[in-house]
């Protein structure tokens, strides 16, 4: 059975199937007209602002003590009458606390590891789980993935809400399915050769990782035919993209999702990589000053409030995702009224504060991508030394550095140095390693060891 990936779609006025050459009912919801969309977003805030409200304590007692009632949300301005929340509300009410129907009515868990404190969990109605495998399966057809993929979803199964959330839209978009999860990755790269993969799912940083395997077992990815891959779960750079699609011949894109919201699927990128598109009709976003809370406008960068508009299990109100970004003011090339934001390349809570400057991992690995001869493997490590803080990079080389010249290895620690410090403001130790001498990822990655002093 010939399982290669048909012709790219073509955006017309509306959104059309070459396949079949009719209209996707699923895909029409991203042409609505503004107009149309807005009273939609209204009339399901409304809703999901009353059944919080009347349905789960922490939301009630936080709008009576701003003094705001449903019945106050007349326009979609009027959100900035309800109160916020975040992460920390999730663990002060856990296991339960934040749901609004009763557990009868719920039909999947999902929880983070907890590994800073109590988990969060998070239910679903059956109702919601239909619309979270719809808004992947329109994220998934938006990146050309279609009913003829066979996909490789290597992102972890179980509590977490990747592998079982992007496993639910491919499931509904019609193609099939290998659960693989994550680990084991010899067999990765044979399943991949051998089922005649299409399409991959997964953390980019763990691709990476079956990259190398493949190098080692002498298989060329690039010669396996894979034609699409859908990464997501931890923020990476257009620099990681460009290092992924030149090696491999694949074309990537990015998803963006959250637990607390739904998991993968509130939003993503279309064939023209151009900001990920929010699935409006189901989450209503707003970007807000991330110190003073005040709504900013359009195409200004700040932090992205979600709230839930559809969602019965556990409504969420104004929930601040700690993920900075902004909502592209212009219109994408594809068509599609639902607004975009851009790519996540830094979050409030990954920042690192060194010697009074901020710093994000994003900017180091985007430094580094940028300088030839780089692998997208590194580390950061905070230490103190003498009482002054202390940012070690540790990056790996390739092969042929490795067997050049002390002198030429100096150069290139030095070009790193410069490029880094150009982005950062800051000095940094460069430390080179050799290949494959810094720690994988099976999941998502983690890059800042801090060793330092706590005072």
């Amino acid at each position: 059975m010939d399982k290669s990936a048909p012709q790219r779609i073509i955006m017309r006025s509306t959104a059309w199937n070459d396949e079949e050459n009719r209209v996707l009912p699923e895909m029409a919801l991203d042409f609505m007209p503004e107009e149309k969309l807005r009273d939609l977003q209204l009339q399901r805030l409304r809703a999901s602002v009353k059944l919080a409200y009347e349905k789960v304590p922490l939301f009630r007692e936080r709008m009576d003590e701003k003094g705001t009632k449903p019945e106050d949300i007349k326009t979609l301005k009027d959100i900035v009458k309800v109160p916020f929340s975040m992460k920390k509300d999730l663990r002060d009410t856990y296991p339960y606390g934040l749901f609004a129907v009763d557990l009868s009515e719920v039909v999947r868990l999902h929880a983070s590891s907890g590994t800073t404190g109590k988990p969060i969990v998070v239910g679903y109605t059956k109702e919601d789980m239909e619309v979270w495998a719809q808004v992947v399966k329109r994220g998934l057809l938006a990146c050309g993935f279609r009913s003829t993929d066979i996909v490789q979803n290597f992102f972890g199964y179980g509590l977490f809400t990747g592998g079982m959330g992007i496993h639910g839209g491919f499931e509904a978009l019609g193609a099939t399915v290998i659960p693989i999860s994550g680990g084991n990755t010899e067999r990765q790269v044979m399943l991949m050769k051998d089922f005649g993969v299409t399409a991959l799912a997964g953390t980019p940083s763990y691709f990476l990782r079956i990259m190398d395997v493949a190098d080692k077992m002498g298989i060329s990815i690039k010669d396996m035919g894979i034609k699409r891959a859908i990464f997501g779960a931890e923020p990476w750079s257009d620099g990681m993209r460009d290092y992924i699609e030149e090696r491999t011949g694949i074309k990537c894109y990015d998803i963006y999702g959250l637990s607390e919201i739904v998991g993968p699927g509130v939003g993503c990128e279309c064939e023209y990589c151009d900001g990920m598109h929010i699935f409006e009709d189901h989450f209503y976003p707003e970007i807000v000053d991330p110190e003073t809370l005040e709504p900013l406008p359009d195409g200004q960068e700040g932090e992205l409030v979600i709230s839930t508009l559809s969602k019965r299990a556990m409504p969420i109100l104004r929930y601040r995702t700690r993920d900075i970004t902004a909502i592209e003011a212009t219109k994408c090339k594809c068509g599609r009224t639902i607004r975009r934001i851009r790519r996540i390349g830094r979050r409030t809570d990954d920042m690192i504060i060194m010697r009074g400057v901020n710093v994000f991992p994003s900017q180091i690995e985007t430094a580094l991508l940028r300088a030839e001869k780089a692998l997208p493997h590194y580390q950061i490590v905070l230490d103190t030394k003498n009482n002054m803080d202390t940012l070690e990079v540790k990056v790996e080389v390739t092969r042929d550095m490795v067997s050049d010249s002390m002198s030429a290895m100096e150069q290139l620690s030095k070009k790193f140095k410069h490029s880094i410090e150009q982005i950062l403001g800051i000095s940094v130790i460069i430390t080179l390693c050799e290949p494959d001498s810094l720690p994988r990822s099976e999941g998502k990655a983690k890059r800042v060891v801090d060793n330092r002093k706590k005072i």
